[in-house]
């Protein structure tokens, strides 16, 4: 566990849904639900056939590279997005390293254990977490955001994401969802014109690969090279990485952009449904555009309480730097389901 200031950085959603909680319907977990598909899983056990070979990242390099119109030396293949921030924790010599928050932990807690005395820019309720980019330190020579960030849900403009890069500074953009949000709208990736730009992404959220560990950094040659050096042999497994090259070919990318605007939808359905919870006192931060919603209400630890006895699992906020124990995250579900889950709600708020 790692805790700074109380916040309890080591935390995430899987916790709600692990022993007790797996009977849960879980709105914790910003997995898409009913994912992997059965494309996808048959395409990953048809791999197995070649597991005594070394695993060889060559094809499934190229397919992330082609995906976003980069040459290959600009991509970098990771056990999920969480081995990257470890790579560059560990790789990259900084000296003074700012997390803009509420945000992913992860990023702050491999900085932290890699060494780094770590500064924090916290945006704020009342600007609807959107990013304030002069609040983050003209001195800061790595910045790590998320875009559309977790847990806020908020989407922040690239080109003032873009407008953090300065000589001598690591811009680290963690897009692990941008591919829920229809048309990829705001997306740094693939982009070349921005000095010191790496960005994340993860394959685990929209195809439910959790259990895999798939995802990959784009990012110039050298820090590539830099980030593969701090990398043991053969980090990513070979039915890995026929899953990576299978979900960045066009049908995976025509699935995912469908995908993305199904989510809006049920995104919208699951805001209305809260609307009317207003005079209850609970607020939905920001604007949401990712696969996730956050909002506020008093006394929300016994809500997620009672929320868990009537069959829910949500996302406590209060691990998040930025948030304390009145916020909760929920993923976006089918109507089905959210309107199964308003209805425990409402008898959550009543007690």
């Amino acid at each position: 566990m790692r805790t700074e200031n109380g916040h309890d950085l080591r935390h995430h959603g899987d916790a709600e849904v692990r022993d007790d909680g797996r009977t849960l319907v879980d709105l914790a977990v910003n997995v898409r639900a009913d994912t992997p598909p059965a494309w996808l899983r048959e395409h990953i056990a048809a791999s197995l056939g070649g597991l005594a070979a070394y695993p060889d990242g060559r094809a499934a390099r190229a397919a992330v590279a082609a995906r976003h119109g980069l040459p290959v030396e600009r991509v970098l293949l990771t056990a999920g997005a969480a081995e990257a921030f470890v790579l560059l924790a560990r790789a990259l010599k900084v000296r003074r390293p700012v997390v803009v928050h509420p945000q992913f932990t992860e990023p702050e807690a491999a900085l932290r254990d890699a060494g780094h005395a770590v500064g924090r820019v916290l945006l704020r309720e009342e600007d609807g977490f959107r990013l304030d980019p002069a609040a983050v330190p003209e001195d800061a020579d790595l910045v790590v955001i998320g875009n559309p960030t977790n847990p806020t849900s908020v989407l922040h403009p690239a080109d003032a994401i873009a407008g953090l890069a300065r000589p001598g500074r690591v811009l680290v953009v963690d897009e692990a969802f941008m591919d829920a949000v229809p048309g990829e709208s705001e997306a740094l990736a693939g982009r070349v014109d921005v000095p010191g730009l790496v960005v994340l992404r993860s394959l685990t959220k929209t195809w439910g690969l959790a259990g895999l560990r798939i995802g990959y950094v784009l990012a110039a040659p050298g820090t590539v090279e830099d980030l593969q050096r701090a990398q043991p042999l053969w980090p990513v497994s070979a039915p890995a990485l026929a899953a990576a090259e299978a979900c960045v070919g066009p049908r995976a990318v025509a699935e995912a952009a469908h995908a993305a605007h199904r989510i809006a939808a049920d995104r919208a359905h699951l805001l209305g449904g809260l609307a009317r919870f207003a005079p209850a006192g609970l607020r939905v931060a920001g604007f949401a555009q990712g696969p996730f919603v956050l909002i506020r209400l008093k006394r929300a630890s016994a809500v997620r309480r009672r929320l868990r006895d009537l069959g829910y699992a949500v996302r406590r906020g209060d691990t998040f730097p930025g948030l304390d124990e009145e916020w909760l995250r929920l993923a976006v579900r089918d109507r089905a389901t959210t309107d199964g889950f308003l209805r425990a709600l409402e008898q959550a708020l009543q007690h």
